[in-house]
């Protein structure tokens, strides 16, 4: 019953990522090129919208998967995903835009409730191999979602989320069908939940220092992939010239190092070095990749320079977060495993909320040039090399402050 499960929640948690996948390397272009003629900065706010929803309603069904169990916040937050994905196909005006990705993040606490149900099925010692599975629906996520986006481009700007809808409702019936609860009648966190005692459980579980410096250490690896996906697109744009297709090309092999590492050899990574040790080889890959991807260019290393970029900080990345999530994850009992782990991916959405907003400011920082085509174009390499360089520095504070953590690790986890 256990293997089951599983493959059930990773198929779930898959799909939902292609659609996902879909939006990082559509929607810039999608609202730049098209009559919205958005500007970077809106672009921007677009992608923090969804997140900033996220932060505020990702704890919210975090404790509803508590109280009334997992599926049908699942069910609940697919069918909301997929109806925003119709909105911003149909849409005519950036409002309709920005109604579409706020939808989706109000209704997108899928990811939570999906790692609560993996703590519900796992033990604490395969706590971080579980992880991995969303780690690895995330890689593949942006395997085929951005090549499935960029190549439905070509029939339509609008097609990859009228897709992506479809996708979203295909896995509700596939959700429905298969999946079981485990949220049972006795199990802890309903009683909690009955009770209203999670939240304030949770709460003195944030008082932990171990606790609070894993969740400060998450939120800064997703505010530095959030300012990478969304520069990545301008940044190829810009300096190679891709379109929507190759760079979602791009973000699919991004995408299958994730898979590699999260899906195949996280589990006997954490088994053999722990978890903290990978957080900080990981900080320290992704600081690195950051701080070099901007120096590449046709004349300068070219495409197998941009791979070799492309790849180091995808390794960083999915060595480190499946790590966070699982080290969260064992802060709490079976009580809290919704709350806490819906507080881990608010953090998670404050993140992808600042992320974009900063990339957003730190690309318009810069004036404006005229391309080779007459119109303005935002990326400048000043822009490009600021953009980067914050989300390495913020990267290596990181690397830092992992260091610290497991070089006093008793001390904090006393404390």
């Amino acid at each position: 019953m256990k293997r089951s499960p599983l493959v059930v929640i990773f198929t779930t948690v898959f799909i939902d990522l292609v659609g996902f996948g879909i939006v990082i390397p559509v929607l810039p272009f999608y609202a730049e090129g098209t009559a919205f003629n958005a500007t970077p900065r809106t672009v921007g706010l677009l992608f923090a919208s969804y997140s900033i929803m996220q932060l505020i309603f990702s704890p919210v069904l975090g404790g509803l998967s508590d109280k009334h169990g997992r599926r049908p916040v699942l069910l609940l937050s697919i069918i909301g995903t997929g109806i925003g994905f119709l909105i911003l196909g149909f849409a005519k005006t950036l409002f309709m835009l920005f109604l579409g990705r706020i939808l989706d993040g109000i209704t997108g606490g899928n990811i939570s409730t999906a790692q609560a149900y993996i703590a519900d099925i796992t033990t604490e010692e395969n706590r971080a191999k579980g992880m991995g599975l969303i780690g690895a629906a995330f890689g593949l996520g942006f395997i085929f979602g951005p090549a499935i986006g960029g190549i439905l481009s070509r029939w339509g700007i609008h097609v990859p989320f009228i897709f992506a809808a479809v996708l979203c409702f295909a896995n509700a019936m596939l959700l429905y069908f298969t999946l079981p609860e485990t949220v049972t009648p006795d199990h802890p966190a309903k009683n909690s939940a009955a009770r209203g005692r999670s939240l304030r459980q949770v709460m003195l579980s944030l008082k932990q220092p171990r606790l609070a410096f894993v969740l400060v250490i998450y939120f800064l690896f997703i505010v530095a992939f959030s300012i990478m996906t969304t520069a990545f697109s301008l940044y190829t744009m810009f300096r190679f010239g891709y379109d929507a297709q190759h760079t979602g090309y791009l973000f699919a092999y991004v995408g299958l190092i994730a898979v590699i590492i999260q899906g195949g050899l996280i589990g006997r990574l954490v088994k053999r070095f722990g978890e903290l040790p990978l957080v900080i080889v990981g900080a320290l890959c992704f600081a690195i990749s950051l701080f070099a991807v901007p120096f590449v260019g046709p004349a300068a290393g070219g495409l197998a320079a941009l791979l070799v970029g492309g790849g180091v900080f995808s390794m960083g990345n999915s060595l480190a977060t499946p790590a966070l999530t699982s080290l969260a994850s064992k802060s709490a009992g079976p009580a809290q495993q919704g709350v806490v782990l819906g507080v881990t991916q608010s953090t998670a959405s404050l993140a992808r909320a600042v992320g974009p907003s900063l990339a957003a400011i730190l690309i318009s920082s810069s004036i404006a040039h005229l391309g080779a085509d007459g119109l303005p174009h935002y990326m400048s390499d000043q822009s490009l090399f600021v953009t980067f360089w914050t989300a390495a520095a913020i990267m290596f504070v990181a690397f830092l402050l992992a260091f610290y953590l497991a070089a006093n690790k008793r001390r904090l986890t006393q404390g």
